[in-house]
């Protein structure tokens, strides 16, 4: 079987536009949760504007609070999926529309998968029988990992459906168990899905590469091209000094040294690095969070280490203020986290 093209990222931890985040505030306030237990301390106007972006654990934070707020069952997730259309992607998506043929939309897709809202990464696959769209959640954390790939293939879909209205999968199959119920999945993508399987996967026709798109303008496409690429190399450009920052807090082992050592680090002053960051649309507590996070997760992962042994490991005075700290992070307990974790071993961890 053959790759139609390699996606331009590998794993999800990619700078995003506030798009996403501000729809799932949207969706979250229609289930009776408010915005303010989704991201605690960011006003929505902080978020509006073509020119902002998040971290992508800043967004994942609001998937996991959307989940834990709101219910977070299949139901839910695929609900959410189905907000996502095509305009939500901007450019990206104006592209996509203007594309001439649902191949060419695929590889672009592809291409620029860094400017969507994706964390599963979907790879295409051909061959005589069809076109396999695969999801690889093997990166994606435990816990939401159910709940992110619910949403990001019905968002995948919903805007395959907006390309293209007449096409739907012949085949889906998900690795995870059934629910007591499929009404939501049959409702959302068409067709009765087979659990239990070795891949997420939704098969189609491969006529549907070749047909063409009713919005199709290959001047368009050129144009969206060369802003796409523009914007990649801004938001990457700006997520640097993140990324910078996140070293070396993981160098510490996610020991808070404090702002003024980390500038001094970087040979910046405290002001300039503060500025930098929230030009990169985050700020020195989230970093620090956001590693101490990950490495508390991947430590409990492990099982060798009690809970007061990783509080202590990433700088706590006290294991009651790391307990407080990863429920604020995760909506559950350290403890919870590693029973949870403990009988599924993550790929690629």
């Amino acid at each position: 079987m053959a790759e139609l093209a390699a996606p331009a990222v590998r794993d999800w931890d990619f700078p995003r536009g506030t798009a996403s985040v501000l729809l799932m505030l949207a969706f979250a306030e229609d289930h009776g949760v408010p915005a303010a237990n989704l991201l605690p301390g960011t006003p929505r106007e902080a978020l509006t504007g073509p020119d902002r972006q998040v971290d992508a654990r800043q967004e994942l934070a609001v998937v996991r609070a959307v989940a834990t707020h709101a219910g977070g069952g299949d139901d839910l997730a695929l609900d959410l999926g189905r907000r996502y259309r095509v305009t939500t992607f901007g450019i990206f998506g104006f592209a996509c529309i203007s594309s001439p043929t649902m191949r060419d939309a695929m590889l672009f897709a592809l291409r620029y998968l860094d400017l969507s809202f994706t964390f599963c990464i979907p790879h295409v696959e051909l061959d005589a029988d069809g076109i396999s769209l695969v999801l690889d959640d093997s990166r994606v954390p435990a816990d939401v990992s159910r709940f992110l790939v619910l949403r990001d293939l019905a968002a995948i879909h919903t805007v395959m459906r907006d390309l293209l209205p007449g096409i739907s999968p012949r085949g889906l199959e998900f690795r995870h168990s059934a629910p007591p119920s499929t009404k939501s999945y049959v409702d959302t993508f068409g067709v009765e899905p087979a659990f239990g399987a070795e891949r997420h996967r939704a098969s189609f026709d491969p006529a549907f590469l070749t047909m063409p798109l009713p919005q199709a303008n290959e001047q368009t496409v050129a144009l969206c091209a060369a802003q796409c690429d523009a914007l990649v190399a801004r938001r990457r450009e700006r997520s640097g000094i993140s990324q910078l920052v996140r070293e070396r807090l993981v160098r510490l082992g996610g020991v808070d040294a404090g702002m003024d050592e980390i500038a001094r680090q970087l040979a910046v002053s405290p002001r300039t690095l503060r500025r930098r960051l929230t030009d990169a649309g985050t700020g020195y507590r989230q970093l620090v969070d956001e590693v101490r996070q990950t490495l508390a997760e991947e430590m409990l992962d492990t099982g060798a280490l009690s809970v007061e042994d990783v509080a202590l490991r990433l700088g706590y005075a006290e294991a009651s203020s790391f307990i407080y700290a990863f429920k604020r992070w995760t909506g559950t307990t350290p403890a919870a986290y590693a029973r949870r974790s403990a009988p599924r071993a993550r790929p690629g961890r």
